[in-house]
């Protein structure tokens, strides 16, 4: 296997948040939401066996197939759910299995956290027979949420952490497909922008520490972004200019489905 080349937009360490001591409880706020599973599961084909690699809790994992999890943190493998996927202690980079050893591979919201992204995706390649499904969000599109005119610097530091959507489309193998995935209104997915139509939940701590971003923000920053919303939201300043988002059923934010291998 040739070495992966260097990553080329990386201003920002993929590994630099600690989830042994930040991802406590996160599998309450995390939870996979249905409507995305299915497009994730779609998307790995017929594959029988499946490397869900940055595993976490366990979101996303089918259940009608065989997969077995690859994730380095002690505290987000003892968060998943009994009876889900066997967890092997390892990081994307150095995957501890033979070239094809699987029918696909996965990687749901978990890239931008990984210490070099293209390694870690060449691994997937190597590992995987077939598909590579890579779920993630697109920074060039993180402007599209309202939470960027409360709190400008996490969206900064957002867009710093995601890799390119086209840099994972080259290295998962050509053809790729790259697929705006809609995100419904009551997503059950507790990540920044499942919070579109519901401004009030990011008002709520617990929320917020479910959502790694914050982590990298200033305390300062922060104080300053929610009580700035939380202003807004008494003011009804927030309802005049983004009202209609309560109703609205689904938002076209930065949330991606990229297919590899097809």
């Amino acid at each position: 296997m040739t070495s992966a080349p260097t990553p080329v937009r990386r201003p920002v360490s993929g590994g630099d948040f600690d989830y042994e001591a930040g991802g406590h409880g996160y599998a309450t706020r995390r939870r996979p939401d249905p409507r995305v599973a299915a497009l994730v599961h779609t998307a790995l084909g017929d594959a029988r066996t499946v490397l869900n690699v940055g595993a976490g809790a366990g979101s996303y994992e089918p259940g009608d197939r065989y997969v077995l999890a690859v994730e380095p943190s002690a505290t987000m493998r003892a968060q998943r759910p009994p009876g889900a996927a066997p967890a092997v202690d390892a990081t994307a980079e150095h995957l501890p299995f033979d070239d094809d050893s699987f029918d696909a591979a996965m990687a749901t919201v978990t890239v931008h956290q990984w210490s070099d992204t293209l390694r870690g995706l060449a691994e997937l390649r190597r590992v995987a027979r077939g598909r590579i499904v890579v779920l993630t969000f697109d920074g060039d599109a993180l402007d599209r949420f309202w939470l960027a005119e409360y709190a400008p610097e996490l969206i900064a530091v957002e867009r710093g952490r995601y890799p390119a959507i086209a840099d994972i489309a080259d290295a998962i193998g050509s053809p790729a497909d790259v697929i705006e995935v809609p995100i419904p209104l009551d997503c059950v997915d507790g990540f920044t922008e499942a919070y579109y139509g519901r401004p009030e939940q990011l008002l709520d701590p617990a929320v917020r520490a479910a959502q790694s971003a914050w982590g990298f923000v200033d305390e300062s920053a922060v104080t300053r972004a929610v009580g700035d919303l939380r202003a807004d939201l008494t003011s009804g300043v927030w309802d005049a200019r983004h009202g209609k988002l309560r109703t609205q059923p689904e938002f076209a934010g930065s949330l991606r489905l990229i297919v590899g291998g097809l």
